[in-house]
């Protein structure tokens, strides 16, 4: 399984997913056109894009993709969000499995202040990637997974020394923590899952301000013992 990272911050997020003859993109808050570049021109051979939820800097490009043949998937409260139609939608639910070409996939609900999806996606190499992104919580415990992309927005103490320095508003820091996921609550999703297997951890959607990569680098590998890479991007 190959995964590049085009794209992972509020600005925009972008992830392909490559397996065999199977590519996907998880989200496609970039531009188009960049996508296109990314993909070295070869959109069209897309199997799918998996959007999560309905924020701008995940679904910019839904109505792009859909106009270039490609299937977006996406949950139904999604759909009503962005105000998108056409028979490239197609509709998932949580826990109801699909097979888009050579990949197995279970979406999942999380906790964020839209309905928002994660993602199990398994190959036939018996690969397995947990996409968690823009939740503050993940109710699920899995096991097998050899690959990990997951959200790290925010230290709660880099955070709070913003907040008392008048950098962070305190209405920002009251909404971060009610959707979006901190370097505490990844560490307790790791000591609560099964890590035998994973080969590598991507951590997504830094924050600019209330983030720090090496830090965050560090205490990961440090905790789970696993290769860790900061994604970036556009």
């Amino acid at each position: 399984m190959e995964i590049k990272c085009f794209a992972s911050s509020s600005k925009g997020n972008c992830y392909a997913v490559k397996s065999g003859q199977t590519e996907i993109l998880i989200e496609c808050g970039i531009s188009f056109k960049t996508i296109q570049k990314d993909l070295n021109f070869t959109v069209a051979n897309l199997n799918g894009v998996l959007l999560s939820h309905s924020h701008n800097d995940h679904s910019r490009s839904a109505r792009d993709m859909i106009k270039a043949g490609i299937d977006v998937f996406m949950s139904e409260q999604t759909v009503e969000e962005i105000g998108i139609s056409g028979h490239r939608v197609k509709i998932v639910e949580p826990k109801k499995q699909l097979r888009v070409g050579e990949f197995d996939i279970l979406p999942f609900d999380l906790k964020h202040d839209v309905f928002n999806l994660g993602f199990l996606v398994a190959d036939r190499e018996g690969e397995k990637l947990a996409y968690i992104t823009d939740s503050f919580y993940c109710p699920y415990r899995f096991s097998g997974l050899t690959r990990i992309l997951i959200e790290c927005n925010y230290a709660l103490d880099i955070l709070k020394a913003n907040v008392e320095a008048g950098t962070v508003p305190v209405e920002l820091k009251n909404r971060l923590l009610k959707s979006h996921f901190s370097l505490e609550h990844v560490k307790e999703f790791f000591q609560a899952n099964d890590l035998s297997k994973v080969q590598e951890i991507y951590l997504l959607h830094l924050s600019d301000s209330n983030s720090d990569e090496a830090r965050f680098k560090r205490e990961i590998q440090e905790l789970t013992g696993k290769p860790v890479i900061i994604a970036g991007g556009n």
